[in-house]
């Protein structure tokens, strides 16, 4: 978006804002005052001329002054409910929650959801990987908001709310979903708000967020790079088509007669992993520091004459699902995102039986999709019956990633919407803005070899140099998805802090610390293509370990 439309919308923004009621604008700062502002939100209507992208406008439908416990203190806030009109009329509205604090820091954090969304994000949460017992945004004074992306999850379609895909059989709740739009329209009704209660904009916005979060992370920046100064972006799903077609390769693989690996075989192969491949980084201590140097042979464990013999070894045919699950996929056509494939996940995500439902699942994909595969392949099975085929009875296991017939016009055109790949971040970099990618080494749900190559096309299209001028990204040893479970290493970092000196002084992060949130243990957070080697001293202390190449 160029600096003249930028210019015009702010001018939109400040003559609607003049449509609000007088008494929903602050005028004192006593807390009695802000009371009274708060409760006079309600019913202010948000007008459409400060959305940029189509809507019908909204309204704000409930509005209260709370006072909760928020990390550890009594915070007094407003909280405020509101929802935006689509342009279709069948298709669902935008719900969106605003937490403005009565102590307000002239910050906004906009926080992102998780799976296929559907319901609000907690506007009290912490940012994705954050400090155990941290500071949230919200109890720091930041103004924060979230929405649903744009549709409400049905616990009838599936009971786990993230995995109702449903909301994808409406062309605009899809795009409000798949490309981002609900984003930016939820942004700019939120600033409105904020603009409203407070009768200032921020000095200075932030997103955060991981998984499909970490994902709208990249949208905002890719896709509207002045309107976020600060970003965390966690383990993101970006090339969201790309991983769904691997997705359905694994499901297809995992389906075959005799080729899932039970959870006590999962077990077995996560043990297997750690034997081949913990020392390689100088210390024996359950964590894969350097994942790209582990060469571990399933075939290690195979079964006498390659039949399944029962939960102490691997059948022929379940090595050959955990080899095909564990390489690079490509698919042999074109997409128009321009993806090519997908890189698969190393031996150790998802072979641990302590998360089974992020990483193979419990057990095998079949026709219906059963609750206890694997997350993965739900997302799969909801993806082919509301995105693709928009047939809600349609066996997912009919439908051939790698040879899709009928549906390979329709998956290129998803492509342009769920793949959020545009590496030059050029436009984000000029605007100021500061942005920190991170992911567990150990992630079961969304590969780190992902957001490897993403952050290589960004060093490639930017420039090494002009890249880390405005982006770190930090791979976490032992790191799972969104510390689900009971992950090798619970990371914790304030990366909040750091964005904000980042952004704010131009404070860039020097030597950060991780600590496991569950042991206590630290290391260091090595810019990725460096990890930590041990060298000597205690083995639980960051000091011990130094960021080397591969």
């Amino acid at each position: 978006m160029n600096p003249r439309t930028l210019t015009g919308i702010a001018l939109a923004t400040a003559g609607a804002l003049l449509a609000v009621p007088a008494q929903a604008r602050p005028s004192e700062a006593t807390p009695r005052s802000a009371r009274a502002q708060c409760a006079a939100l309600t019913g202010t209507a948000i007008p459409a001329v400060v959305i940029s992208l189509p809507t019908r406008g909204g309204r704000v439908h409930a509005s209260s002054p709370v006072t909760e416990t928020v990390s550890g203190v009594g915070l007094p806030y407003c909280r405020v409910d509101a929802t935006l009109s689509p342009v279709d009329r069948s298709a669902p509205g935008i719900t969106l929650h605003v937490a403005l604090p009565l102590d307000w820091n002239r910050r906004s954090m906009m926080l992102g959801g998780g799976g296929y969304n559907g319901t609000v994000p907690d506007v009290r949460a912490d940012v994705p990987f954050a400090e155990k017992g941290g500071t949230t945004p919200l109890a720091r004074g930041y103004a924060t908001y979230a929405s649903d992306s744009g549709h409400q999850a049905d616990p009838a379609k599936h009971p786990v709310l993230s995995l109702d895909g449903s909301f994808a059989a409406n062309d605009e709740a899809l795009r409000n979903f798949a490309a981002g739009d609900a984003l930016k329209k939820t942004h700019d009704a939120a600033q409105f708000v904020i603009r409203a209660f407070y009768g200032a904009k921020p000095r200075h916005t932030y997103f955060a967020g991981g998984s499909t979060g970490g994902r709208e992370a990249l949208a905002m920046v890719q896709r509207w790079p002045t309107a976020v100064d600060g970003v965390i972006s966690a383990y993101p799903a970006w090339n969201n088509l790309a991983e769904a077609l691997y997705l359905g390769h694994a499901t297809q693989v995992l389906a075959r007669p005799g080729a899932f690996p039970g959870p006590e075989k999962q077990t077995l192969l996560y043990e297997g992993v750690m034997r081949a491949c913990d020392g390689l980084d100088g210390l024996t201590d359950r964590i894969v520091s350097n994942p790209d140097a582990c060469r571990f042979d399933p075939a290690g464990l195979r079964c006498p004459a390659g039949a399944d013999t029962g939960p102490s070894c691997l059948s022929d045919r379940q090595i050959a699902a955990v080899r095909a699950i564990s390489s690079p996929w490509k698919w042999p056509y074109r997409v128009a995102s321009g993806e090519r494939g997908y890189p698969g996940f190393p031996f150790l995500s998802g072979a641990d039986m302590r998360t089974p439902i992020l990483g193979f699942g419990a057990t095998a994909p079949s026709h219906p999709m059963p609750l206890t595969s694997g997350y993965g392949m739900q997302y799969w099975d909801q993806w082919v019956r509301y995105a693709l085929t928009r047939d809600p009875g349609h066996d997912s296991l009919t439908v051939d990633p790698a040879r899709p017939g009928k549906w390979l016009e329709r998956i290129s055109r998803l492509s342009e919407l769920q793949d959020i790949n545009d590496a030059d971040l050029s436009p984000f970099a000029r605007a100021g803005g500061k942005l920190l990618l991170l992911h567990g080494a150990a992630d079961e749900l969304v590969s780190h070899r992902a957001t490897n190559d993403y952050y290589e096309r960004v060093a490639d299209a930017v420039g090494p140099r002009r890249t880390r001028e405005f982006m770190r990204y930090y791979l976490v040893p032992g790191a799972n998805h969104a510390n689900f479970g009971s992950p090798a290493f619970a990371a914790a970092w304030d990366s909040l802090t750091a964005v904000e000196r980042w952004t704010e002084q131009d404070r860039q992060p020097v030597a950060p610390v991780v600590t496991d949130a569950n042991g206590g243990r630290s290391r260091p957070l090595c810019e990725y293509p460096s990890w930590p080697k041990y060298r000597a001293g205690a083995p639980g202390s960051a000091a011990s370990f130094k960021c080397v190449r591969k």
